[in-house]
């Protein structure tokens, strides 16, 4: 599964922070033996109708790391999301830190580079990273040991974060009750999930799993942790010892009833930049609506 053994006696202490409008959640992870500390999937708030962006959401994850006089060391992306978009370029602004990102970002900047019709003056090299991740690289917080797990399948550059025992697990899973993220963007692949999800699954039984995302299914409240155990045991997309195939058939059917995510547009061209929005030839900041593209 990794070259890397699995530290269960080192638990780092989360602080989750959930943006309502795009159902996703921001986490703050804690060396409990230092101040150090690491963002994960931060968000960027967004009026896209109004052309207005703010940043209610960041402001409240920095308050609460310098009201904790935490030393910020890492803002990490799972991947390139499609449904909200990053704030960490301000939140570096305000506290420091390394942006890292999976390595396969290039593959996305890429196949995003042609939808957009950047220019040549757009780096497809992943260069507005601070630190593009090989599967299996390692990174501190603090003293906490963090490793990384390439998981494609949602995106080509998508990863999950094992720190101690919690893990980062991004979109490559939901909630027990919500099963699985789509796998139709380009680049996405229903089998290639399965495989990673697989990874996850590997881990130790007791390994504590967040969410990046969580949409309440039956109108329950919000949740965002579980375990391995649990997934194995209830995940109605692969537990129950569910087939490959049978997954593949499954994810395949449900993603040709999905519609696209309606914040998909500035996302990408936010997030494949590390967070920052693109600017028209005259430095104004500038979003582009490319007419069937995706």
């Amino acid at each position: 599964m990794t070259k890397h053994s699995v530290d269960m006696t080192s638990s780092p202490d989360v602080k989750a922070f959930f943006d309502e409008a795009t159902n996703t959640i921001s986490y703050v992870v804690k060396d409990p033996n230092s101040r150090s500390c690491a963002v994960i999937d931060s968000v960027m708030d967004i009026d896209y109708a109004a052309g207005r962006i703010t940043y209610d959401h960041a402001d409240e994850v920095i308050a609460y790391i310098q009201d904790k006089e935490l030393a910020l060391e890492w803002l990490i992306e799972t991947h390139v999301h499609a449904d909200h978009l990053s704030a960490a370029p301000y939140i570096q602004q305000k506290l420091g830190g390394k942006i890292g990102i999976g390595e396969k970002i290039t593959v996305v900047q890429d196949t995003f580079g042609k939808v957009f019709n950047e220019g040549t003056e757009f780096q497809r090299d992943g260069s507005q990273f601070d630190r593009l991740f090989e599967d299996g690289d390692t990174y501190q917080i603090g003293g906490l040991r963090a490793f990384v797990i390439h998981t494609p399948g949602h995106t080509p550059a998508c990863m999950v974060h094992v720190i101690g025992d919690a893990t980062f697990v991004g979109d490559t899973l939901f909630m027990p009750d919500g099963g699985s993220a789509r796998a139709d963007f380009p680049g996405g692949d229903a089998g290639a999930l399965y495989d990673s999800i697989q990874k996850v699954l590997a881990l130790p039984d007791e390994m504590r799993l967040f969410m990046c995302h969580d949409y309440a299914p039956g109108g329950r409240e919000i949740r965002w942790e579980t375990t391995v155990g649990a997934q194995k045991a209830d995940n109605i997309h692969v537990g129950h010892g569910s087939t490959r195939e049978g997954f593949i058939k499954l994810r395949e059917a449900r993603d040709a009833t999905l519609g696209m995510p309606k914040l998909i547009l500035p996302s990408l061209q936010v997030n494949m930049r590390a967070g920052e929005v693109p600017s028209d030839r005259d430095g104004k900041p500038m979003l582009k609506v490319p007419v069937n593209a995706i």
